[in-house]
């Protein structure tokens, strides 16, 4: 647990999401998702807490509202299609989709450009609607963030930002609802020293990529979700 709660937080520690990535695949061998999917959350609020601070000269909450605002609904309506539609199809079109994204990103140099927060809410509500669905809610809002002409420390503050907000409302749920229990504390315990010291030499290695060597990062991990969306 501890090993993998140090790897979790080295990736996001580099990129500015991806602990679930890595987290979720090696703690299933081991736990059960009621007991996973809790402690990746609370793994997740210390990292993307420690992130936000490290960079909060660069967070700029005009450019994490409109993202939040319109993950609201969407959070609403991707628990409805949990519930009613077969969402291993919707599954296996965004895992078709992260990879033909991806790969277009690596080979050919798009220009970025000014966006409109209209964007913003348009990614924020896909990312509330798949997460809500099945907890991959993250690429909609990394790719917005990554097409705006945003230095890399914006990039990475703005996503630390919004999924620290969207971490905070999940966990507040799952503790309503019972869901974080003595034992996931007790879990959450022993990989807290862990995650803080890979989110910190995960940040150290971060300092040294350039801003085109990061978004090829994020391109990078971006393919590797499509692909497991695609294949798991």
């Amino acid at each position: 647990m501890a090993a993998i709660a140090f790897l979790a937080g080295f990736v996001q520690g580099l990129s500015g999401f991806g602990s679930a990535l890595v987290a979720m695949p090696l703690l299933l061998q081991f736990l059960p998702a009621r007991l996973a999917t809790p402690f990746c959350i609370l793994m997740g609020l210390v990292i993307t807490s420690m992130l936000s601070l490290d960079l909060k000269q660069h967070l700029d909450w005009k450019k994490i509202g409109p993202i939040f605002l319109g993950c609201l609904p969407g959070i609403a309506l991707g628990t409805y299609f949990l519930k009613t539609v077969d969402n291993s199809v919707i599954k296996k079109l965004l895992g078709l989709i992260l990879i033909s994204y991806s790969l277009f990103q690596l080979t050919v140099h798009v220009k970025p450009k000014k966006l409109s927060w209209v964007w913003g809410i348009i990614a924020g509500f896909l990312t509330g609607t798949i997460g809500a669905a099945f907890s991959a809610g993250g690429p909609p809002t990394i790719i917005y963030t990554s097409l705006n002409d945003w230095n890399k420390d914006e990039i990475k503050a703005t996503l630390s930002g919004f999924f620290l907000l969207t971490g905070i409302l999940i966990a507040i749920a799952h503790a309503a609802a019972g869901i974080t229990t003595k034992e996931v504390l007790i879990l959450f315990a022993t990989g807290l020293l862990p995650v803080i010291i890979g989110t910190k030499l995960g940040s150290r290695a971060y300092s040294y990529l350039s801003h085109r060597s990061y978004l090829k990062l994020i391109y990078s991990l971006l393919l590797v979700m499509g692909l497991l969306l695609e294949f798991q």
